[in-house]
């Protein structure tokens, strides 16, 4: 599975963005997808998942600001990102698994700037 990520860039705090990841396989094949962030020095951290059917997970640090959702139709995962904090600073990368297999997307750079 190749997954394309996208839609990253600089932004104020108090602003928003949406990530998308784009899947070269049907994802509604695919049970769980992830958005993962990382910042240099630190571990890639989960930040929000969604299953095939609908089910989402996200992080106490993004509860109630950042939405995941997936459209099965168009193969493609989605990240909306309001009231962006400072801290939310990171490079964003999408993820699935395909038989016990981790795929990982390219990484997209999210700015936030005070």
């Amino acid at each position: 599975v190749q997954l394309q990520a996208s839609g990253g860039g600089l932004v104020q705090a108090g602003g928003s963005l949406r990530l998308s990841c784009a899947a070269s396989e049907r994802i509604s094949s695919i049970n769980v997808m992830s958005w993962y962030r990382q910042v240099p020095g630190k571990q890639r951290e989960l930040v929000a998942s969604i299953t095939v059917g609908g089910t989402t997970n996200y992080a106490d640090s993004v509860k109630g600001r950042f939405i995941i959702s997936r459209d099965n139709a168009k193969d493609t995962m989605y990240l909306q990102m309001n009231s962006l904090k400072p801290e939310d600073t990171a490079v964003y990368y999408c993820n699935c698994y395909r038989f016990r297999v981790a795929y990982w997307g390219q990484g997209t750079r999210v700015t936030v700037s005070s």
